[in-house]
């Protein structure tokens, strides 16, 4: 008996979602994306190796797994080519039989990468013409990959043969039975109606759009899994209620900086933005489509909430806990304070959410590292302690907790949320 999982970002993506459908991928017969552009991008470390992603689906390192591109993606055909040579020239075979795009995905041209440069940097966003060409989508006005391939442009030429129904090759894999895992970039509080407007993508990454985004019915979907991170980032402008430090602060700092023990010292003395940047040094947050420093919060369980209850999460996934590790103390936000006034509701007025100050409980931390952890009981009892109490608040069940970058720093919990 088949299923139909997706695979949401709880967070303001980033979550590490690439990872989750690398693993889940071993037993899926298809991998499907269902919106945004190359503005998105996960990495997938395999042994030595580390594969980045901004379009294909990570399935493609799956002998046997169809991948497909679904129409709610916009595609820049360049992009997606460089990728194609790029997994080519690792010994990764593509054609049609492993690959297929949307003829109803919309085409990201010059123009809309023009634009998007003048007028994006206002919101933070990559730059890429990801937003412009949504634009054109919604006037009516853009190109599909069906009109773009029917040109006589190099780029036309090689992407013509993975030009498909997708919606037909992905209904009919779930008539047949299959494992077909859908993937979501980004994340829910950066989906264009559920997000955190204006600082959101012009894209639903939420599980809902993965019926509108590949041309499935919602009765189709048998369970939604949810990608958090053990602490929160975020990349560009918008209010983030358990920012650490500051985000003019955050965009100073270079990548290339080593942690001292100093920073530890002041992060112990109650420095946020020490502690921000430990988590995102040990976390190495940086954007893997802009190399933009990730601004760096503790765990949110309103927000987190919220996600669990508009995508209507089956399953929860915690990634990095492995990165929270050498911190004295570890935060978690149970509330926000609002002009007084203790809300415990995520807020959609961007102007309520930036005046929120976050209200924290505190755990202690732990010292020892957990890349060699292989069971959920060898834990320390403190980070225990904090994933319960994640998981009693959200009232999710912990499916799958990530302790490290490698395939094998993944421990399988409840199996029977999964294929």
């Amino acid at each position: 008996m088949g299923k139909t999982l997706v695979i949401v970002g709880g967070q303001w993506g980033d979550e590490g979602k690439g990872k989750i459908v690398d693993l889940l991928t071993e037993n899926a017969q298809m991998v499907c994306r269902y919106n945004g552009g190359n503005n998105a991008g996960h990495t997938v470390v395999i042994g030595s190796s580390m594969f980045k992603f901004h379009l294909i689906p990570s399935g493609i390192l799956h002998k046997g797994t169809m991948n497909v591109l679904g129409n709610g993606v916009v595609i820049d055909p360049q992009v997606l080519l460089q990728e194609i040579d790029q997994l080519s020239s690792n010994g990764i075979s593509i054609s049609e039989k492993n690959l297929v795009l949307s003829g109803s995905a919309h085409v990201i041209q010059q123009s809309h990468i023009d634009e998007d440069t003048k007028k994006g940097k206002a919101i933070g966003t990559t730059g890429r013409g990801i937003g412009p060409c949504y634009e054109d989508k919604i006037s009516r006005s853009g190109i599909r990959l069906h009109d773009f391939v029917k040109g006589s442009s190099l780029e036309a030429k090689r992407l013509k043969p993975f030009v498909k129904e997708t919606y037909i090759i992905v209904n009919d894999a779930h008539s047949k039975k299959q494992n077909i895992l859908l993937e979501g970039a980004q994340g829910t509080l950066l989906d264009i109606d559920h997000g955190t407007y204006p600082y959101v993508t012009s894209s639903n990454p939420i599980a809902g759009g993965a019926c509108t985004g590949l041309g499935i019915a919602p009765q189709s979907i048998d369970g939604v899994l949810g990608v958090f991170k053990a602490y929160c980032t975020r990349v560009g402008s918008g209010p983030f209620p358990t920012e650490l430090g500051t985000e003019a602060d955050t965009m100073k700092e270079k990548k290339e900086t080593l942690l001292q023990k100093t920073d530890f010292k002041s992060a112990e003395d109650g420095s946020e933005y020490s502690q921000g940047m430990i988590l995102r040094k040990q976390g190495a947050e940086y954007g893997t489509t802009t190399g933009r420093p990730r601004r760096t919060g503790w765990f949110d369980i309103v927000s987190a909430r919220y996600a669990f209850v508009i995508n209507g999460m089956t399953g929860l996934i915690i990634t990095k806990l492995d990165v929270l590790s050498k911190l004295k103390k570890i935060k978690v936000c149970i509330g926000y304070d609002y002009e007084g006034k203790t809300i415990s509701t995520f807020p959609l007025d961007g102007e309520v959410l930036k005046k929120c100050r976050p209200i924290y409980k505190e755990f202690a931390g732990w010292k020892d590292s957990l890349e060699t952890i292989k069971s959920y009981d060898d834990l320390p009892k403190e980070a225990k302690s904090y994933l319960l109490f994640i998981e009693k608040e959200l009232k999710i069940p912990l499916a799958i907790l990530s302790v490290g970058p490698e395939r094998t720093q993944t421990l399988i919990l409840k199996k029977n949320l999964l294929f």
